[in-house]
């Protein structure tokens, strides 16, 4: 416990350990992103969390200094300090980074929303990985890596087994829907929704598009529905999105 209210201290060795856990954790996190070919890998994640603890280090260094070294001027200009509202600026600058990382793909499929949400947790880590919070930051390292490496494998083996299921289909005419639709209700599948775009794309000679909201019967694969549908001659193009 000594060792540990030394280390919450602001001194040179407190410093130095503060800004390696930021890298090793931050790199970790970002190892597994980088795998996956996400907009934000290794260097990025160690980045946002290298910047994010050494910028509530910064916060700590400026109210130190305040109380001693520039303690006189401080009284002579009636400045006052806050060190929270350096941490504040980085949520806020991280809201930015993670906003580049989000795009709309051309099957209307929304991606980077884990790679923007990682990059915000883990900016939050560095925070508390600068603000000598050892025993948060090892918990919110253990549960982001957690929700990074885990947690996909869980969310997959239950959305193969969910009843609803989102599909993305490329006709070669909008006239072949309709015969789609009957195959779709042949095989007993329910139609929540359609969305519909009938212009495709003119540069890549796509025809039109059509988003189905689907509720399956039971024990209806996924993938043997894909399977099914993708011999039909009237679909170009069929995705689960």
């Amino acid at each position: 416990m000594e060792l540990l209210s030394y280390l919450r201290e602001f001194n040179t060795p407190s410093v130095l350990l503060r800004l390696t856990m930021a890298v090793l954790c931050g790199g970790m996190i970002g190892v597994n992103r980088e795998h996956k070919r996400r907009p934000a890998g290794f260097r990025t994640y160690m980045l946002v969390c290298l910047g994010a603890a050494l910028t509530m280090i910064l916060g700590q260094y400026q109210h130190m200094m305040f109380g001693t070294v520039w303690k006189s001027e401080q009284l002579m200009v009636g400045m006052t300090t806050d060190v929270t509202r350096f941490g504040a600026q980085v949520i806020n600058g991280i809201g930015f980074l993670g906003t580049g990382t989000i795009l709309i793909t051309e099957q209307r499929e929304v991606k980077g929303l884990t790679t923007a949400a990682g990059l915000w947790a883990c900016a939050c880590m560095g925070l508390a990985i600068g603000a000598g919070f050892y025993e948060g930051m090892l918990l919110g390292f253990g549960a982001i890596f957690l929700s990074i490496k885990v947690l996909p494998y869980i969310e997959g083996f239950l959305m193969a087994r969910s009843r609803n299921m989102n599909l993305y289909v490329e006709f070669t005419a909008m006239e072949r829907m309709q015969d789609f639709i009957r195959l779709l209700k042949d095989q007993g599948i329910q139609i929540y929704d359609v969305e519909i775009d009938r212009r495709g794309n003119v540069r890549k000679q796509n025809g039109p598009s059509v988003v189905f909201y689907l509720h399956l019967p039971k024990y209806q694969s996924h993938t043997r529905l894909l399977a099914d549908l993708s011999y039909s001659p009237d679909v170009r193009t069929i995705d689960e999105i």
